[in-house]
């Protein structure tokens, strides 16, 4: 048979109407607890759940309870893992207990982390607020510092993760997952090996595929592009089965799984990932460009418009596929101007979040990432200027006249 595309797949892989009276769609598994057939099989079931076996040629996990296995969620991890190419899949009740579960499993007291900045504001809050706590050490590095620059400063710490969002929110700038892939090596030995965790929540599973580029584990808030309606909280991380065996573990006995609903709702955005990610881009692609050229902008962070001189050009053109979705511009005027922008909106909604149908507006320096520090921000380019712009897929034109209206009130 022909081998599928990703999109055609999202219909129905993982999934046989036979199972439930010949609906076409997954029906929502709406239990807690799930019924053995005999008390042996409930013993086989626990021993690969709880690791103390292997599961043998063929075997697939049985069904228990829906903290530890639910059939939307199984489902919908399958098809997770497709766009990616990863090994396996576990989804989350929030992009953030994703994001912490990885985390909390993969480092130790007395470990340290690299981790790019900027991150989104909830990450850096948890790397520099809540794991310092645990005697976990974050440090951070911008896309400006080449190898030698990243293993200097990894000297006399003991690091075990490399953590990179790219592009990054919200200034768009790119980092060489290559480039994190060699440092992590050279830092790794054999007895502690360095991981590389991505969040690619910027590119959503359409863009960019970190696993494929040398990343050990990829994060998502599928909240966003995944979800793509504002409607449910969710996230996902993906990745090799060994390492998805340790984040499937800690995730069971956390507790932050997604409900069978949030599964659903899921599978359903699935459907359309491809077809709203790509008019979505389209419509980007319009507004910076009309943004590139207006007097009250002094800045556009948009990667469609990288000049080919410019480093994040390379990085560009190997590791992404497309410029994406996500804009942002520096309004003339410091922060009373960005504001009068924001309020002067009437089809962008003035709202946090990001990818999904409707256009969203934000305040980055205020708003998502107010408790990053000031140096930090200022570093990396968070300014009182900066506005962050989420297109959706309305016509852009409207769109346009729209940013047009509120700059003039700027």
């Amino acid at each position: 048979m022909r081998s599928l595309a990703p999109e055609s797949l999202m219909m129905s892989y993982g999934y046989h109407p036979e199972w439930s009276e010949g609906a076409v769609k997954c029906p929502i598994f709406q239990t807690s607890t799930f019924v053995f057939k005999s008390a042996h099989e409930g013993k086989e079931f626990f021993e690969i759940a709880y690791g103390k076996r292997e599961k043998s040629p063929g075997e697939q996990p049985g069904l228990i309870y829906s903290r530890l296995n639910n059939p939307d969620l199984q489902i919908l991890e399958e098809r997770l893992t497709l766009w990616d190419g990863a090994d396996e899949c576990a989804v989350f009740e929030s992009g953030m207990s994703a994001i912490s579960t990885v985390l909390l499993e993969f480092l130790r007291p007395g470990d340290a982390l690299l981790y790019s900045k900027p991150v989104y504001g909830g990450t850096d809050h948890f790397i520099n607020k809540v794991l310092p706590q645990y005697q976990i050490q974050g440090v951070g590095f911008t896309n400006h510092m080449d190898e030698e620059a990243l293993v200097s400063l990894a000297d006399g710490k003991n690091i075990r993760l490399i953590y990179v969002e790219t592009p990054a929110n919200p200034t768009n700038a790119l980092f060489d997952l290559q480039l994190c892939r060699k440092v992590a090596d050279r830092l790794s030995t054999p007895e502690k090996p360095v991981y590389v965790v991505v969040d690619n929540t910027y590119m959503g599973p359409l863009w960019q595929h970190p696993l494929k580029l040398g990343a050990d584990l990829v994060v998502y808030s599928a909240t966003k592009y995944i979800g793509g309606h504002s409607d449910l909280i969710a996230g996902a991380v993906l990745g090799r089965s060994e390492l998805m065996v340790r984040v499937r573990t800690l995730r069971t006995f956390l507790g932050n799984m997604a409900g069978p609903w949030t599964g659903w709702l899921l599978m359903r955005s699935l459907e359309t990932l491809k077809v709203r990610m790509t008019q979505q881009a389209q419509n980007a692609e319009k507004v910076a460009d009309f943004l590139r050229n207006h007097p009250k902008v002094s800045k556009v962070y948009y990667l469609g418009h990288l000049e080919e001189n410019d480093p994040q050009h390379e990085i560009f053109k190997y590791q992404l596929s497309c410029a994406g979705a996500m804009v942002s511009f520096d309004v003339i005027g410091g922060e009373e101007a960005a504001f009068r922008f924001l309020d002067g909106l009437k089809l962008f909604k003035l709202a946090v979040s990001l990818g999904s149908t409707e256009s969203l507006a934000e305040h980055p320096a205020t708003m998502t990432h107010s408790d990053v520090d000031e140096k930090d921000r200022a570093e990396i380019g968070i300014s009182e200027n900066l506005v962050r712009l989420s297109i959706g897929v309305e016509y852009y034109e409207d769109l346009i006249w729209d940013i047009s209206n509120a700059l003039d009130k700027a």
